[in-house]
């Protein structure tokens, strides 16, 4: 039998018969799954709600089918009507062999009977006689249903129709196709750009529709091609790979591809060896976030988590998540009581069996308060005792300073004629959580047995520093802060809003431990691009304000453009590390003004000035003035003054003692630091220091290879 007959058979014109029951299964064999052409109803032309129904690639046999009853049927009307969805009804004029859809919206289905109306406002008032009702078809994703109903009734803006008992199923595809609006789709193909819009998708791809196609001949066709696509929501990128076409459909108003991502877009360039642990929670949580492509919210459980990303398993059938699709607002609850916002992208999709598909997605950044917060709860997942920027009892902490050495006579002299002023700011930096500063603690029962911290000492360098522990029944306490704090950064530097490109350690070179650690990583790598030491004499100075003038052909003033490029140069020769680039004198100006803001926000103070001294119109040095609270850091190395003999041939301790009794003059200290470099120079000019400090800086991409180092020198297996 032809195809046009066998499209008629399963429904009559209303003359108050039933629909037959008796016609062969050969006779009706083909069934057309609509699902694409339903779904063509798009924004490529808004005004339009019918088109063409391509049965050709669509047919299904009735032996395939299966069976929906009228309550189910009515059930599935009634979702749609309470949902605002819409439902098509398939046509046909005689002299023609295509048939056609018309987008409807359905009425309350409360009996046998459904009354539609028509949703294009030019379709009403059509005169349904002159064409062949054929089926209502229902979009059931994954499943479309064809309704073999019989036409009673056709007024001006809606018509009737009598529903069978039994209506028929067919499954079409593996994974559910979802309608999607307000996303805009961009082609790049061979240096044209063609816009559209994204109709729909799943799992495996998108449906575009362009409006307007380029007359040039390559784009007649783009089937088997490769294309780049973007997808974009008001402006906001959520797609960007490279698909290819496995399917084009051309009519007069506008073009329909298909694009599936090819296996490898999604590919993050920026793999690492080193990944930190997964954690596993006690209480599941669970991401939800709005569907970028069709504007509902979806939810999932977590099957594992760690600080770079996490996966979820979703129904075969269900495809929601794309690979390479980004996700710019998601939010991670735990027991329904802490929520972490992140933007993430997914990154792949495994099948696993009955478990269903298992997708993962790759954190792309989240602010520094929400990451310390996932940290802490992995972190205390895998270690009870280890803590992350939590409130700490200030007792707890100074018996822990004193008992440890970590404070010592000395030290403890260079404070204590403001120990109430060190006392308010270390309960502000504990106890506030202030975004420019982190600390790592082993407690157990509200004694802490290691600790260490980072501050943001310059606007993309951090600072770690205060590094103490003692012992806990055996166990490696100070590694264990350690750990914490370089797993911590692992993932911190990849995050934008986190602004970390450096970090940087002081240590006394005779110091064991930090030597061993810092030092040994430095001097193993023996590149200083990813990690660099410089070695500083140290000298605690007076503060005393000089009004003694600089002798004649001297020169203080802030550092010109010009003397900053002269002090890159000299540094570069010297020594070729990475101090001038934690700075952020290779490419900007001096004045870090967001370094000072975000302090100053939070009732901090921190800043720097960098001054040259000049002999004769030539540099001699450059004298850096760091300010921040008094104790912020306990050596007050961020507090001091750090000097780089650019020319030491004319300068002597006489000269740089006046030029720095000049700047001392917002330093409200009794002893200032000074840091003297190179220290050869400061040797051989007979400059007077106490010791020396190592200023140990990496790049922050280069961490794993940190990691991995530790892992080998201190057989660290749990990494």
């Amino acid at each position: 039998m032809e195809r046009s007959k066998a499209l008629r058979m399963p429904v009559r014109q209303g003359d108050g018969h039933e629909p037959s029951t008796d016609v062969d299964l050969e006779e009706k064999r083909t069934f057309i799954n609509t699902i694409g052409s339903i779904a063509a109803v798009s924004e490529v032309d808004s005004t339009s709600a019918l088109c063409l129904f391509r049965h050709e690639d669509l047919a299904r046999t009735l032996e395939n089918a299966r069976p929906v009853d009228k309550t189910a049927l009515t059930n599935i009307l009634n979702h749609i009507h309470f949902m605002d969805g819409s439902l098509s009804v398939q046509l046909r004029r005689p002299e023609y062999s295509e048939s056609l859809l018309i987008k409807v919206r359905p009425k309350p289905c409360l009996g046998t009977e459904l009354t539609c109306d028509f949703v294009d406002q030019n379709f009403t008032g059509t005169d349904l006689t002159k064409y062949e009702f054929l089926n209502l078809i229902v979009d059931d994703n994954p499943s479309v249903i064809f309704v073999p109903a019989v036409l009673q009734r056709v007024g001006k803006n809606d018509f009737s129709v009598q529903l069978p008992e039994e209506s028929f199923a067919v499954d079409q595809r593996q994974t559910k196709r979802h309608l999607s609006s307000g996303v805009d789709a961009e082609l790049v193909k061979g240096g044209r750009v063609i816009k559209g819009k994204l109709l729909d998708f799943s799992a495996k791809g998108f449906r575009i529709g362009l409006s307007l196609m380029p007359s040039s001949a390559i784009y007649r066709s783009h089937k088997g091609i490769l294309t780049l696509l973007h997808l974009r929501r008001d402006g906001c990128l959520l797609f960007s790979g490279l698909c290819s076409c496995i399917r084009q459909h051309e009519s007069p108003s506008f073009t329909e591809i298909v694009l599936t991502p090819c296996d490898d877009q999604a590919k993050r360039s920026d793999r690492k060896q080193i990944r930190n642990p997964a954690g596993s929670i006690f209480a599941t949580p669970v991401i939800n976030f709005i569907h970028p492509f069709f504007g509902k919210v979806v939810e999932f459980d977590i099957s594992d988590i760690s600080t770079s990303g996490f996966s979820v398993y979703e129904r075969l059938d269900e495809g929601l998540l794309i690979q390479g699709m980004i996700v710019p607002e998601l939010t991670i609850e735990f027991a329904g009581a802490l929520k972490i916002r992140c933007s993430a992208q997914v990154v792949y999709r495994l099948e696993e069996g009955d478990k269903g598909v298992r997708s993962g997605f790759a954190i792309l950044d989240m602010d520094i308060d929400s990451y310390t917060r996932l940290v802490h709860i992995l972190a205390n997942s895998i270690d009870p005792y280890s803590r992350v920027s939590n409130k700490v009892d200030m007792d707890a902490l100074w018996e822990f300073f004193f008992d440890t050495g970590f404070i010592y006579p000395k030290k403890y002299g260079l404070i204590q004629s403001q120990k109430e002023t060190f006392k308010q700011t270390y309960q502000r930096l504990y106890n506030n959580n202030p975004e420019i500063a982190r600390h790592f603690v082993y407690q157990k029962n509200g004694r802490l047995f290691a600790h260490i911290s980072m501050v943001r000492a310059y606007e993309r360098a951090w600072m770690i520093h205060h590094h103490a522990a003692r012992s806990l029944e055996g166990k490696r306490a100070g590694f264990a802060v350690l750990k914490q704090i370089v797993l911590y950064l692992n993932d911190m530097h990849r995050l934008p809003s986190t602004k970390i490109d450096y970090m940087m350690v002081y240590f006394r070179p005779e110091n064991k431990f930090p030597d061993s650690v810092f030092g040994g990583f430095a001097r193993s790598r023996e590149n200083v691009g990813v990690c660099s030491m410089d070695l500083f004499c140290y000298l605690p100075y007076t503060a005393i304000p000089l009004k003694t003038s600089l002798p004649n052909g001297w020169r203080l003033d802030e550092c010109s453009e010009m003397n900053l490029w002269k002090l890159n140069l000299f540094y570069r020769r010297c020594s070729g590390g990475l101090f001038m680039d934690a700075l952020g004198m290779v490419q900007k100006s001096h004045s870090e003004k967001f370094l000072e803001e975000a302090y100053g926000r939070l009732g901090f103070l921190r800043k720097w000035t960098a001054y040259s001294l000049e002999y004769q119109g030539e540099l001699a040095a450059v004298l850096i003035v760091n300010q921040s609270d008094f104790g912020f850091n306990l050596s007050e190395l961020l507090n001091g003054i750090q000097v780089l003999l650019i020319n030491p041939e004319h300068v002597s301790w006489s000269i740089l003692s006046t030029a720095i009794g000049q700047l001392l003059k917002e330093h409200r200290m009794e002893k200032v630091s000074i840091l003297f470099f190179p220290s050869d120079d400061v040797k051989a000019k007979d400059i007077p220091f106490e010791k020396h400090y190592q200023l140990w800086i990496y790049d922050a991409r280069f961490v794993d290879q940190f990691v991995q180092y530790m892992k080998r020198k201190f057989r660290i297996k749990d990494w």
